[in-house]
């Protein structure tokens, strides 16, 4: 993984560049604590070897995890980064494009790099919270 800021005012811009082989939550998780980012919003395109998605079961609360076992391309991935109890928690989505033209999408559980997804996270002047929603489990948005 590498790394460029872009603009160090707000609202704070960084490139980043997961290379062949990375697994992208982990890669961005170790970035922003190790740049101590307490909230951004996150865009991406590149591709996969391989992904797990998840589709939310309202029913049972948990994620029902989607399998892409080939090479796709990253159509879209967004998503953000607020504080949670345990620190600053990642959230992301993809679409992700397969060789015949379908695609699959859902919440970003694991991803594997190949041979590039090149992000952009900007980081607003202020910051978002995340409180864990009692009704559903998940952690959401405080913008009260």
């Amino acid at each position: 993984m590498r790394s460029k800021l872009l603009n160090a005012d707000p609202p704070i811009t960084y490139a980043v560049v997961l290379d062949t082989g990375d697994e992208v939550s982990g890669e961005l998780s170790k970035f922003v604590r190790d740049q101590e980012v307490e909230a951004a919003s996150i865009t991406a395109i590149g591709a996969f070897s391989r992904a797990v998605l998840g589709y939310f079961q309202w029913e049972t609360k948990k994620y029902k995890k989607i399998a892409v076992e080939e090479q796709v391309e990253v159509l879209s991935l967004i998503g953000d980064v607020a504080v949670a109890a345990e620190g600053p928690t990642l959230h992301l989505h993809a679409v992700l494009g397969k060789f015949d033209g379908s695609v699959v999408g859902g919440h970003l559980i694991e991803a594997y790099v190949r041979p590039t997804l090149e992000v952009i996270l900007v980081q607003p002047p202020s910051y978002l919270r995340k409180r864990k929603d009692p009704e559903t489990g998940l952690a959401l948005l405080d913008i009260a």
